[in-house]
Order: C-alpha cells, then sequence, then structure tokens
C-alpha cells in the first residue's frame, strides 16, 4: 500500500496546478486573500457558521485543480476562472453576505452557471473516451452535445435532491420559499372527481403552530416548489447554451476561439487542432 499524502502536501501541489495557469492564478489568489479575511472577520464577530462556510470555500476553491490533477485534463482559462468565480459567490457573497436574500435573482444567476459548467465537464468526460484510440466506437458532435446536457441535468437533479434532504433533517431553508397569489388544487375538490379548484388572488394566509400564529400578507407560502423548478429551468438554460457550444467545437474541429476557451481537453493535448484533426469531424 502508497504511503497517504499529508493534507499540506496535497494542497501544495493542488496550488502547483493552478500557478500552470497565470491568469486562473492570480484569481485564485484574490478570492483567496478576499475569504480569508471575511474568515478573521467572522470569527471576531462570532459568527461560527459564517467561518464554516468560508472554510468550505476555501476547500472548494481547490476543485478545478483537483479535477485537472486527478482527472488528467486542461481546463480552459475562461473555465477555470468562472468556476472560481461561481464558488466566490455562492458561498462568500450568496451565503455569508447574504445576497440571496438581497438579491433574488442572485440564486437564478449561480444556477445557470452552474448548469453550463456541469455541462463542460460531462462533455469533456465523455468526449476523451470517445477520442480514445483504444476504444472502438465514436460519437457523433450530437450525441456528445446531448450526453452533456444530459450530464448537467442530472447534477442539477441530485443537487435539489440534496437541498430538499438537508431541508428535511436540519430543518434549514436551502430551498427558497416564494409568496404566491393563486393556485389550483385537486385536494380542495369536496365532490372527490378530481377536479381542479382554483384558487385566485389570495390576501393573507394564517399559519397557526402551537401557541404562535404567522400571517402571510398576500399570498401563500410555497415551500420549496418554485424554487426547485426555477433552479431546474435555469440549469436547463445553461446546459443548452454549453451543448451548443460544444456542438460547434466538435464541428469545427477544435478551431472555434470561442468554444475552445470553455472545452475541457486532455492534458496531454497542448494544442486544441492536435486533439481534433479535420479527418475527426463528423
Amino acid at each position: 500500500m502508497g504511503k497517504k499524502k499529508k493534507p499540506g502536501k496535497i494542497y501544495r501541489s493542488l496550488v502547483e496546478q493552478i500557478k500552470m495557469n497565470k491568469k486562473a492564478y492570480v484569481v485564485y489568489i484574490v478570492l483567496q486573500f478576499i475569504t480569508l479575511i471575511v474568515l478573521v472577520r467572522s470569527a471576531m464577530l462570532g459568527q461560527w457558521e459564517s467561518v464554516l462556510t468560508c472554510i468550505l470555500a476555501l476547500i472548494l476553491l481547490l476543485i478545478p485543480p483537483f479535477v485537472e490533477k486527478n482527472a488528467k485534463v486542461q481546463l480552459p482559462t475562461a473555465l477555470e476562472v468562472t468556476a472560481y468565480i461561481f464558488v466566490f459567490c455562492a458561498e462568500i457573497l450568496g451565503e455569508v453576505n447574504c445576497y440571496y436574500i438581497k438579491y433574488p435573482m442572485w440564486d437564478t444567476m449561480l444556477h445557470t452557471v452552474n448548469g453550463f459548467m456541469f455541462a463542460a465537464f460531462g462533455f469533456c468526460l465523455v468526449d476523451i473516451f470517445n477520442r480514445n484510440r483504444n476504444i472502438r466506437f465514436t460519437l457523433s458532435a450530437g450525441f456528445l452535445a446531448v450526453v452533456a446536457f444530459c450530464f448537467s441535468m442530472t447534477i442539477g437533479v441530485l443537487w435539489e435532491f440534496t437541498e430538499f434532504a438537508i431541508d428535511k433533517t436540519a430543518k434549514i431553508d436551502m430551498q427558497k420559499d416564494f409568496v404566491i397569489e393563486d393556485f389550483s388544487s385537486v385536494t380542495l375538490d369536496e365532490t372527490a372527481s378530481n377536479k381542479p379548484v382554483k384558487v385566485n388572488n389570495i390576501k393573507k394566509t394564517v399559519i397557526t403552530s402551537g401557541d404562535r400564529e404567522v400571517v402571510i400578507e398576500d399570498g401563500y407560502l410555497d415551500i420549496g416548489l418554485y424554487d426547485t423548478m426555477k433552479d431546474l429551468f435555469v440549469n436547463f438554460i445553461g446546459a443548452v447554451v454549453f451543448s451548443i457550444i460544444g456542438y460547434i467545437y466538435i464541428r469545427q474541429g477544435g478551431r472555434n476561439k470561442i468554444a475552445a476557451s470553455f472545452v475541457p481537453v486532455p492534458a496531454e493535448v497542448a494544442d486544441p487542432d492536435d486533439y481534433y484533426g479535420p479527418e475527426e469531424i463528423e
């Protein structure tokens, strides 16, 4: 059995991996520095939940180099920088600075980017096998785009499962609530004939819990359904956008610069033109 690497050595090896891309390294250092400042400030204020979030952010910032090192792929600068900024926006701005509450579109934006990024990773993983000369099958550009889309949507669904499970067990609110003014429900049908009963222009909802009464003005509180469907829909948009980019990338033999800036390739490839020759384009 091989000797287990110490955490310090693992961290240094991942930082060395980041240094191979100077532009991405600068972004990583800046975001890491800001995160450390927020961590120290949170500790001084006794905000221990924020401290844990900052520690989680520092760990998540190491995922791109971890993927590169262990999956033996190159992440283009644009995609790698996007991943770093995504982590910072989700954990530090979103959670610690409460941007999810202050700016309703914040969560929507991040789920869209999430759909885009995971489509890129799914595309890369399948395409590496597709280009492996030892594996006897070839997938068309269109099929690879579909696989990338499906991979991204699967990750999106699994994340929504995770949010639901954490909300049910830890009693927190990861699936954000919406106040809605109307709905239809067959549960309210007194004839039990499966006819939807419409409830419109809800003025107020009163929730009685023990000796506590909560009043929801101008509607009723939807606990997660709208948020889940909105997240999956914008994940869908991000996945579709990347799938189109990936399709264009393969069809043009890796020579589309905009597409190439977001598509990972095997680590040994220095130039996409060496990876996708004209004879390989379906």
